[in-house]
């Protein structure tokens, strides 16, 4: 049976999923945002096989580890101001797929200080490994 890519992706993998990681970033492209770091709060989702996140032995390596994704954020951040939080995440994204494990990127980023009037201004990029973007 032929499924759509989302169907495919719901039925053959596992979801591994980091939520709600804050970390300061220096983003923005208004003279405001320049000066100093803001909270970013970052949420991200990995689609990995079954059959490359089902562990045999119970060990950490025969699954993609929550660390990897930390550190793919730390490591983008850490290369200095980014004006759009569009950019920042199609970074992370294609950052991300280049796991020979991971299939497919879902991932927003939140700034929650930007406006006092509601919880946040964010953007969400969804990409599978070897579409179009």
């Amino acid at each position: 049976m032929n499924y759509d890519p989302l169907t495919h992706l719901s039925l053959s993998c596992r979801r591994i999923f980091l939520r709600d990681h804050v970390v300061p970033v220096r983003i923005g492209a208004h003279d405001f945002e320049k000066t100093q770091a803001q909270r970013l709060i970052f949420n991200v989702e990995l689609f990995v096989a079954y059959s490359q996140s089902t562990p045999q032995a119970d060990q950490l390596t025969e699954v993609v580890d929550y660390d990897f994704v930390r550190e793919v954020i730390a490591q983008r951040v850490r290369t200095g101001h980014v004006e759009l939080q569009e950019t920042l995440c199609d970074d992370l994204v294609a950052t991300l797929l280049q796991h020979p494990r991971v299939q497919a990127v879902r991932l927003s980023t939140c700034k929650p200080d930007v406006y006092p009037d509601c919880a946040g201004v964010g953007v969400e990029v969804f990409s599978i490994k070897g579409l179009p973007t």
